[in-house]
């Protein structure tokens, strides 16, 4: 046994970096499972610069000054944090509210519209059936409700918490923009001088999650914007708060969707009943669907997600059962920033020279 470590030692431990980089991923993951709360100003302040980051490079290829690129940046960031919590936000709870208390009236029309199944097919549906259906649903939206309430009820903590947010993330942001080569000088002088791993890896990871982070807020936007039209061209109630569960759930991939399109089919069958219009709807959001996953989501992530679907959900589960948002947030960059550190970790030469004979062996 002995034997079995030492060798595993040498062949993948055989140099200083390998140590120091595997106490960085240790120290990493332990602060994240240990202070994910705590440092979640830090992770929405990263988000938001990489997000602001293309803008600052954009204005400097343009030949105008660092500082000034990121005050102007700021700015523009600041109002639009300003408006979306003026306008955008405040209309939206408003749309929450009115959806709360229409719940109890949607919920007796699902029950008539489950009813006549039993009518229109005897042969397949029967009233118990249906009956069984409507309680599982009843209390799941029950449940729903009496968590919402419970929310609001301790939103006090929370809302002091969003308060300090409100005011600690955007100073972390001016000064991780104004500063990011500063930072980063500070950074690598804990690193080892010789570094060609951590160095290849990081160029690979700092491109990914930049493109990966601007295109999911492209995404979200995008989706959402397109969805709202969409919804509020066929005379749907909520139309807003429908688009903005739309546009947020595809932070999940594959998932979220089909947990979106659930609120989505109720509005609609609430409004409209089995009618022309609840199935137009349906196709229109199914083909928007379809776009998104086909057309969208491989323009803006060519070269980003280069993942298979199952390792995509994998790593939404695990990360996600790990973290929570951040965890489905960030799973496919972690899922990435994992086969990077496999495809590029350092191995001894004698490994490698074994390595690279085997794939030369006809």
């Amino acid at each position: 046994m002995t034997n079995v470590f030492h060798g595993l030692y040498r062949r993948y431990f055989s140099e200083e970096e390998s140590i120091i980089f595997t106490l960085l991923l240790v120290a990493f993951f332990t602060v994240m499972l240990t202070m994910g709360s705590v440092i979640a100003p830090l992770l929405w302040s990263l988000v938001l610069t990489y997000m602001l980051q293309g803008l600052v490079n954009a204005l400097e290829r343009l030949h105008m000054p660092h500082n000034l690129a990121v005050y102007l940046v700021y700015f523009v960031f600041l109002g639009v944090t300003l408006l979306s919590f003026l306008v955008f936000l405040p209309f939206t709870f408003n749309r929450l509210t009115v959806l709360i208390h229409d719940m109890p009236e949607m919920i007796e029309h699902l029950r008539r519209l489950l009813l006549l199944l039993p009518e229109n097919y005897p042969d397949v549906f029967s009233v118990e059936q249906v009956q069984r259906w409507f309680s599982v649903v009843q209390s799941e939206l029950m449940a729903w409700g009496q968590m919402v309430l419970s929310q609001s009820i301790s939103s006090f903590p929370r809302l002091v918490t969003w308060m300090v947010y409100t005011v600690l993330v955007p100073i972390l942001v001016f000064f991780m923009l104004k500063d990011s080569e500063k930072l980063l000088r500070w950074f690598k002088n804990w690193l080892p001088e010789r570094r060609p791993i951590m160095a290849q890896i990081w160029l690979e990871m700092n491109d990914q999650l930049s493109n990966y982070i601007r295109g999911k807020a492209l995404q979200i936007v995008s989706v959402a914007g397109v969805v709202f039209v969409a919804f509020a061209l066929m005379g749907l109630h909520y139309s807003l708060l429908l688009a903005v569960l739309v546009g947020v759930s595809v932070i999940v991939p594959y998932v979220g969707a089909a947990a979106a399109a659930v609120p989505v089919i109720l509005v609609a069958l609430f409004q409209w009943g089995f009618s022309s219009e609840f199935y137009q709807l349906l196709t229109i959001f199914l083909v928007l669907h379809a776009l998104d996953g086909n057309l969208l989501v491989p323009l803006i992530f060519s070269e980003t997600v280069n993942l298979h679907p199952i390792a995509i959900i994998a790593a939404v589960l695990v990360f996600g059962g790990v973290w929570g948002f951040w965890g489905v947030f960030f799973a496919i960059p972690l899922a990435t920033f994992i086969k990077a550190i496999i495809r590029a970790w350092p191995i001894s030469a004698t490994a490698s020279g074994a390595r690279l004979e085997e794939q030369d062996a006809p």
